[in-house]
């Protein structure tokens, strides 16, 4: 027999028809959340999306539909001679290319160059890629075996067939990846030594760090290579006159560390005394503390300012001109001092060009650290 109460609880009518539920994902609920969620929202929009409009479709035609792709002199570019609206010249990087990727390095020895880039790109994306196999191996190709075959390649060792080639040759990209590479790979161990001494209780540790850090922090960059430019021979036996490129990656590596150590320093006093405490109780020594227990914590909290370190550091490579190192944007300049070359728009086409170079490292750069962000559930997943 069916319970009186029970039937009390069954609906007797229909429900009338109702309004499905308003979306809780997808582009429409996104702009209309991130765009159009406030008049001044709606207003900022409407005036981005005008600006847009107005300059997007101009620089859609300079750079793809109208340019020169081919071109052996701005002559080949000019609107007056071929008669009809023209873009960039796209033909002075082609004619410029290989100066502007390899400096004077020897044309017949651009493999090498060629083979450095494929190996270093190679140890990039096996110490990076979430799932690649055997990561020890990697870190151990990246920071210890490639450094020495990059050199070799570069540099030369008849003993095995490669001829010579002096780092006076080198320029263009090459110098740009070069600094750049050397910079982030060791500002970052050295970066943590120098934060972790200036947090340490010996006192001398203690000195030497905050002198370094202080010191290399309160110059500017450009002075930081004039010096090492100057002085840094004055350190070294006599007889033995290092080459200006090695001081501008001795001088790049310090100041880059001494950013990296005030980074790392506050990763280091977020973490909870607790942390120390426990480890301490575990019985774990200093530095099986910091290497097990802090660092890897204290890292991941300032992934952010990390990254940002590298991208500046990536940009200030083009400081190095100052010293007489033909860097990226120095080869860029002095190809356009070439008298066949000198036309009114030609800068705008060769600057776009290295704008876009530098954009697609530093944004592949940044775009890495969200993503590593968020595997580790760090910061605001939005």
């Amino acid at each position: 027999m069916t319970d009186a109460t029970s039937l009390s609880f069954v609906r007797s009518a229909v429900i009338p028809e109702q309004r499905p539920p308003h979306r809780v994902s997808g582009p429409l609920v996104w702009m209309r959340e991130n765009l159009f969620s406030s008049l001044l929202n709606t207003v900022l929009t409407i005036v981005f999306l005008g600006v847009v409009g107005w300059v997007l479709p101009g620089f859609i035609r300079f750079v793809l539909l109208t340019p020169v792709w081919v071109a052996s002199s701005s002559k080949d570019c000019s609107a007056d001679l071929l008669q009809h609206p023209v873009g960039a010249c796209w033909g002075f990087i082609d004619a410029h290319f290989g100066y502007l990727f390899y400096g004077q390095y020897p044309a017949g020895e651009r493999w090498r160059v060629n083979l450095f880039y494929a190996l270093e790109a190679l140890g990039i994306v096996w110490i990076l890629l979430p799932k690649a196999p055997f990561k020890s191996a990697g870190l151990a190709f990246f920071f210890l075996l490639f450094p020495v075959i990059g050199f070799v390649l570069l540099s030369g060792m008849p003993i095995i067939g490669l001829s010579t080639v002096q780092t006076h040759y080198w320029g263009g990209f090459l110098v740009t990846i070069v600094i750049s590479t050397v910079g982030i790979v060791a500002s970052l161990p050295i970066g943590v030594v120098l934060a972790l001494g200036r947090r340490s209780a010996m006192p001398i540790a203690r000195l030497v760090s905050v002198i370094m850090i202080e010191f290399v922090r309160g110059v500017p960059l450009i002075t930081v290579l004039f010096m090492a430019n100057v002085m840094f021979p004055l350190f070294v036996p006599d007889g033995w006159r290092p080459d200006s490129l090695l001081r501008v990656l001795v001088g790049v590596g310090f100041f880059s560390a001494a950013y990296m150590a005030e980074a790392v320093r506050g990763g280091l006093q977020a973490i909870p005394r607790g942390q120390y405490e426990a480890a301490q109780a575990l019985g774990l020594g200093y530095w099986q503390m910091m290497i097990k227990i802090i660092l890897p914590q204290a890292l991941k909290i300032v992934i952010p300012n990390i990254v940002n370190n590298f991208i500046g550091l990536f940009k200030d490579t083009t400081l190095v001109a100052i010293v007489g190192i033909f860097d990226f944007l120095r080869t860029i300049q002095a190809s356009l001092s070439d008298p066949n070359w000198r036309s009114g728009q030609m800068p705008l086409a060769a600057y776009l060009f290295a704008a876009f170079v530098y954009f697609i490292f530093c944004y592949g750069m940044a775009r890495y650290s969200l993503s590593m962000e968020r595997r580790l559930q760090t910061g605001n997943r939005h």
